[in-house]
C-alpha cells in the first residue's frame, strides 16, 4: 500500500505543469506547492454582465491583483499566478470584450477604462478584498490607477510592467492613435484595423524578445481567435479612443504616487515599442524609492522572462504586502 501511495504521488507531481526548469531534486517545497497550486477559474454577475477571473491561494491571504494589457486576458498570468498561490490570495479578471468575459455589442455598453475601473471595484468589493496589491500591465495601468484613485487607501503595493503613466511614454506607435483621438474621424478609425490582426497580435508577444523560442504560439492564436469574434474590432476601436481620457488623469496618478507613497516594483521589458523604456523612468520622479528592474525583453515580459521576475516579484511582496 505504501509504494503504491508513494506511486501516486510522483504521478500527480509529475503530471502537474513545473513553473521552473530546474531537476525535481533541486526544487524547494515552495517550488513543488507551487508546481501543484490549484487555480479555479470562475465567473460573476456585475452590471449584467458576467465577468470572468481566474482565482488562487488561501481567501484569507493578502490579496494580489492582476491587472491585464491588450489584447490578451487574465491568460497573461496563467504561469505567475501558482507561483504566487501558495502566500496570496491571487485574483486575475478578465475585462469585458476580453477573454472568457461576456462582450456585449459596442452600441449597447459604453467600453472604457472608467468602465473597466468600476467593474473591477465590484468584483473586489464583492470578494471582500479590503486591501490589495497590484500588478498592472498595459490597459491594466489606467484600470488600476482610476481604481486607486478610487480607494487610495486600499492599495497595499503596486507592480508596475509595461504600463504607463507619463506623456513621455507614448512615443512614436502612439502617433496614429492620437490622430484619432484629435478628431474622432471614421477615417482615423479605420486607418487602426491593422492593430487587431495577426500580424500585430504576433508582433506584440516576439518584438524584442530574447529569446522567442521561449514564448508559445498558443499566445498570439487564443488572442486572435478573441479579436477575431463578431463585433470585437469595434470594442477595440472604442477603446483606443476612450484611452485618450486616460491622459487628463495623469497629473492625478501622480500625485496619488507622491501622496500615498505605495511599495512600488517596476520590472519593465525595454525592448518594447509600445511602451518603451522612456515611460518607465518617470516613476522615479515620484516614487523615489521604487525599485526599478530594465528586463531585455519585450512587451509580454513574462512570456519571456518569467524565470526572472517571479523571484523578483515573490521578493518584493513578501518584503512589502505581506505585512501590510
Amino acid at each position: 500500500m505504501r509504494l503504491l501511495a508513494i506511486t501516486l504521488l510522483l504521478a500527480t507531481v509529475s503530471a502537474a505543469p513545473l513553473v521552473r526548469t530546474a531537476d525535481a531534486a533541486s526544487q524547494t517545497p515552495s517550488d513543488m506547492h507551487a508546481a501543484v497550486a490549484t487555480v479555479h477559474y470562475r465567473s460573476t454577475k456585475i452590471q449584467g454582465l458576467s465577468v470572468f477571473y481566474r482565482e488562487a491561494g488561501p481567501v484569507d491571504a493578502p490579496v494580489v491583483l492582476l491587472l491585464h494589457g491588450f489584447p490578451t486576458s487574465s491568460h497573461m498570468f496563467r504561469n505567475l499566478i501558482p507561483i504566487l498561490a501558495d502566500r496570496y490570495h491571487v485574483i486575475a479578471p478578465d475585462y469585458p470584450g476580453f477573454g472568457q468575459s461576456d462582450a456585449p455589442d459596442h452600441k449597447t455598453f459604453k467600453y472604457g477604462f472608467g468602465s473597466y475601473a468600476d467593474i473591477i471595484d465590484e468584483l473586489l468589493s464583492g470578494m471582500g478584498a479590503k486591501t490589495y496589491a497590484m500588478y498592472v500591465m498595459d490597459y491594466g495601468a489606467p484600470v488600476g490607477y482610476r481604481l486607486a484613485l478610487k480607494h487610495p487607501e486600499r492599495v497595499s503595493a503596486l507592480i508596475v510592467q509595461n504600463g504607463n503613466a507619463y506623456d513621455e511614454g507614448l512615443g512614436e506607435f502612439w502617433d496614429p492613435i492620437k490622430a484619432y483621438w484629435a478628431d474622432g474621424s471614421s477615417t482615423h478609425r479605420d486607418a487602426l484595423s491593422g492593430l487587431v490582426t495577426l500580424e500585430t497580435t504576433k508582433f506584440q508577444y516576439t518584438d524584442g524578445m530574447s529569446d522567442i523560442s521561449r514564448i508559445s504560439p498558443d499566445n498570439w492564436i487564443q488572442d486572435q481567435a478573441l479579436l477575431d469574434r463578431p463585433g470585437n474590432k469595434d470594442i477595440q476601436m472604442d477603446l483606443f479612443y476612450d484611452y485618450r481620457t486616460n491622459v487628463p488623469l495623469y497629473p492625478d496618478f501622480q500625485k496619488f504616487f507622491r501622496d500615498r507613497q505605495p511599495p512600488t516594483l517596476i520590472v519593465w521589458g525595454k525592448n518594447d515599442k509600445i511602451f518603451p523604456a522612456e515611460g518607465a523612468h518617470p516613476y522615479l520622479r515620484d516614487l523615489p524609492k521604487a525599485e526599478i528592474h530594465m528586463l531585455d525583453t519585450g512587451h509580454f515580459a513574462l512570456e519571456d522572462k518569467l524565470d526572472e521576475m517571479a523571484p523578483l516579484i515573490r521578493d518584493f511582496l513578501d518584503r512589502q504586502a505581506a505585512k501590510r
